[in-house]
């Protein structure tokens, strides 16, 4: 899931480039165009993916080259600038053998044509049931599927295991409910005041709130959204609770002043200084902040009642539409999900896995693979214009609950919003 993303319109632009284009390879079948595999002799395997991925696909390729005859090389682009590259390479029937996605963007990509049928490949995996459940779903259309996890990120809770010694809570003892979050968090910033807070949240930033808030909501049986993604349900009293509980951890000075105009450019970084007790974050943050010498746990986002579960982002991979070595880029794909590198390369560092059977070292991590487990990723073709978009009309529905004068109101009228713009045209 891509926390802060500027004004894409992915849709329109390969739509354009399939219509006129891509005729032999895009449409609803996802059907390759006629191909030659090249895999009988080494290959060298192209593979695009965006910088936000950029350091773990490279560790990825540079352990594969060390053991294959085929080499793998990765070209990563801005996270903006990249749905444009993919566009136009795609009409120019110029894209590399691979490309990863964010996830929640998979669905416009399959629908138009962009990915090879992975289906059979995939199915032939000894391991093929426990491969990341929600990426699998999200990547799977008509029955078939178009790309495999590449990163998994998931939506969880860090807790400064040292400021809960400090007010006297139990480092161990993660909030079960939504409310005993927000008591923990009370309790820290009442007893160790100054520049210590009791949590911080970005709260001007749409992929942020989508990954950190709709857990919540989920944990409690409720939805934010249709199935089908065409109807937004974000006037749910369980949203509204959500949003009230941030509100008020706002209003009562225990979040961070930051987290007003927090755009998630510095939300890691709020959280590197040491002084936020307890906040949700990208599962990817662990190491980081565990490298700035804080002592963090993990633990799972609950719902206002209890429950558990997590927003299920990262990015997915598949083979291109255009690739004539469909065979040796799958090889490659299969080696990402190996035990081998599930188990050392991933889990080793810290990362959550893409298997449900790789059991981690680490408590911590342990906890993130459980409840990536029983996760969701939500579908709607038009994702990015709705939500992570800038300008969304999540982000001023998400302002206006948590900051302005009448949240049911905003709730309301978000729903609204929020619906046309998923089914605009």
């Amino acid at each position: 899931m891509e926390l802060r993303s500027p004004r894409r319109r992915i849709t329109a632009a390969l739509a354009l480039v399939c219509a006129a284009v891509l005729t032999s390879s895009c449409g609803g079948s996802g059907e390759p165009s006629k191909q030659t595999d090249a895999s009988a002799a080494p290959s060298k395997i192209t593979v695009w993916t965006r910088a936000a991925t950029e350091a773990q696909t490279k560790a990825l390729a540079q352990s594969y080259n060390a053991s294959h005859a085929n080499k793998v090389e990765v070209t990563a682009f801005p996270n903006e600038e990249y749905p444009a590259k993919i566009a136009t390479a795609a009409g120019g029937r110029n894209l590399p053998d691979l490309f990863a996605s964010d996830v929640v963007f998979a669905p416009n990509y399959i629908s138009q044509g962009l990915w090879q049928d992975v289906t059979d490949r995939f199915g032939a995996l000894p391991f093929k049931d426990k491969v990341a459940p929600a990426h699998i779903k999200e990547a799977t259309q008509d029955g078939k599927l178009f790309a495999v996890p590449h990163t998994v990120d998931i939506s969880v809770m860090f807790m400064n295991k040292g400021l809960y010694k400090k007010a006297g809570l139990d480092p161990d003892k993660a909030p079960a409910t939504l409310k005993e979050f927000a008591e923990q968090a009370t309790t820290i910033r009442e007893k160790l005041g100054g520049k210590t807070y009791g949590t911080y949240f970005g709260g001007n930033c749409g992929g942020c709130n989508v990954f950190t808030l709709w857990p919540s909501v989920w944990a409690d049986g409720g939805e934010v959204m249709n199935a089908d993604g065409t109807k937004s349900t974000v006037d749910d009293p369980r949203m509204a609770a959500v949003f009230d509980t941030y509100r008020k951890l706002y209003a009562d000075g225990v979040a961070a002043p930051g987290s007003k105009d927090e755009n998630g450019t510095t939300w890691l970084g709020a959280l590197q200084a040491g002084n936020i007790g307890i906040a949700p974050g990208p599962s990817t943050w662990l190491g980081l902040l565990q490298d700035k010498g804080i002592d963090v746990g993990v633990a799972p986002i609950p719902g206002v009642n209890g429950g558990r579960t997590t927003f299920v982002g990262g990015d997915v991979i598949g083979v291109s539409a255009t690739s004539k070595k469909a065979e040796a880029a799958w090889d490659f794909l299969a080696y990402t999900l190996s035990d081998k590198v599930q188990a050392d390369l991933q889990a080793k560092s810290k990362s959550t896995v893409a298997r449900t059977d790789i059991t981690a070292t680490d408590p911590r991590v342990q906890v993130m693979n459980d409840v990536m487990a029983v996760g969701r990723t939500p579908y709607a073709l038009k994702f990015n214009e709705s939500y992570n978009d800038s300008q969304s009309p999540w982000v001023k529905t998400l302002r206006d609950a948590l900051f302005g004068s009448d949240p049911a109101k905003a709730l309301k009228d978000g729903a609204g919003t929020i619906s046309e713009s998923l089914n605009q045209q």
